[in-house]
């Protein structure tokens, strides 16, 4: 993955006569380029106007400039990051704040009780922890790895074993981590992310160090370095100096909360301090900060599925920056992309399920077949596939007798609308897969 660096702006000033840099400067370049551009593509389109692809960019850099605002994120000389926030940036925090904070009116599949909320609680993070891993190399299928996150058994291979870390990694970031965070957490959360999968176990859970060759990113197509990281001499400072900038340490001007927790993301990326993990970890801390920031639903998206998408895009978010003055920018228009592109996904998700829903809980009314506790605990069954019932459950939830739960249940199973599994001397009944297809099978 080639990405040409981008011309100083700076230095472009030296390339002009000073009466051509006027009129250069003057220039509408940002309406001319439609987006936020990096030089990399700039190159390859027409300019506006009697300018060349140079002057162009000059012009560009110059609006940009404006508005540049500085982070304590550096490199290893000690230059700063910086980032604007253009009107797409604006709009695109707006959409955010209002889908992901407050008093969101959310679809009752989500919201009708406690049970319904943990059980897409649950099914969000093995989603996230599934495409978190595969984005890193792990092979496993969805289906398959779905099956080990329910079954609890040991996972088989170094592919299940990342996927299975993931989801514990994202369990201690939202029930352990706190609302302060610190190297101590950080070191964890790799910890917990990388364990037994290392063909060195000893880097699991530190810093790499000074007499270790330095993890650097390369293209996986072609082996081209893409990017060196900071030197392991800096990475105690530099991580201690990333704790503080999510705490707010020293702040005096105002960053919007999600935009510091997609530099968070940027910067653990940036750093490279782990011998491997870097990403999974990167992506947790994003979830981390919003979450305790009152973005709660944030929770329920997968930003991990969205990348897995276009892994490239992910990648080149990260060398746009580097090759252009750390511009983070670029990274910052792509993540919030991302997060709107997994609300939309979300919300389409949930519309299909309420539909879905209402549909089964239509067909079930007009079936004569079923008695009317059948038909409580078939559209219940409809929202709740993770489910649980029992004869004894049955008899107390609708006032029956012990045999006329077992004869309702037993001719659910009967139908192949329920499964039955014996624990002990009893049996438990949960919905059947694909119950949903099952029910308007009965049309």
């Amino acid at each position: 993955m080639h990405v040409e660096p981008a011309p100083n702006y700076r230095d472009l000033f030296t390339e002009l006569d000073p009466n051509r840099v006027v009129d250069v400067i003057q220039t509408d370049a940002k309406a001319a380029a439609k987006g936020y551009l990096h030089w990399d593509k700039l190159r390859h389109l027409r300019p506006p106007g009697d300018l060349n692809h140079r002057e162009w960019w000059l012009a560009l850099k110059f609006e940009r400039a404006q508005s540049f605002r500085e982070l304590p994120l550096r490199d290893p000389e000690g230059r700063p990051c910086v980032y604007g926030i253009p009107d797409p940036v604006l709009q695109a925090l707006h959409y955010v704040d209002q889908r992901c904070s407050g008093e969101i009116a959310m679809s009752d599949v989500v919201t009708a009780d406690d049970h319904a909320r943990q059980r897409y609680l649950v099914n969000s993070l093995m989603e996230e922890a599934i495409r978190s891993s595969q984005l890193e190399g792990a092979t496993t299928s969805r289906k398959a790895a779905k099956a080990l996150l329910r079954s609890g058994r040991a996972p088989k291979d170094r592919g299940e074993r990342m996927i299975l870390n993931n989801y514990r990694a994202l369990q201690f970031m939202r029930e352990e981590m706190g609302e302060e965070l610190t190297p101590q957490g950080i070191l964890e959360l790799q910890r917990i992310l990388t364990e037994g999968t290392l063909d060195n176990p000893d880097a699991a859970g530190r810093l790499q160090r000074p007499d270790e060759d330095r993890v650097a990113v390369y293209d996986r197509n072609d082996g081209e370095l893409l990017y060196m990281p900071p030197p392991a001499e800096q990475l105690e400072t530099r991580l201690r100096a990333l704790c503080d900038f999510a705490n707010e340490e020293n702040d005096d001007r105002f960053i919007h909360p999600v935009i510091r927790a997609i530099v968070l993301h940027f910067w653990l990326g940036f750093d490279h301090p782990f011998e491997d993990g870097n990403g999974r970890t990167a992506r947790a801390l994003f979830y981390w900060y919003l979450k305790t920031h009152g973005y709660w639903l944030v929770e329920y998206l997968s930003i991990s599925s969205v990348l897995r998408q276009a892994p490239a895009k992910y990648t080149r978010a990260f060398l746009y920056t580097e090759t252009d003055e750390l511009d983070t920018t670029y990274f910052i228009v792509y993540q919030l992309e991302v997060v709107r592109r997994a609300m939309d996904e979300l919300h389409a998700y949930l519309r299909k399920k309420v539909k879905e829903v209402r549909d089964v809980e239509k067909i079930i009314k007009d079936y004569s077949g079923f008695n009317h506790r059948q038909l409580a605990l078939l559209s219940n069954a409809a929202r709740e596939p993770d489910a649980v019932y029992s004869f004894s459950s049955h008899s107390l939830s609708h006032n029956v007798t012990h045999e006329t739960a077992r004869s309702d249940l037993r001719q659910l199973a009967g139908m192949g609308l329920l499964e039955s599994h014996r624990i002990g001397r009893e049996y438990q009944f949960t919905p059947a897969p694909q119950l949903p297809d099952l029910l308007k099978g009965l049309e």
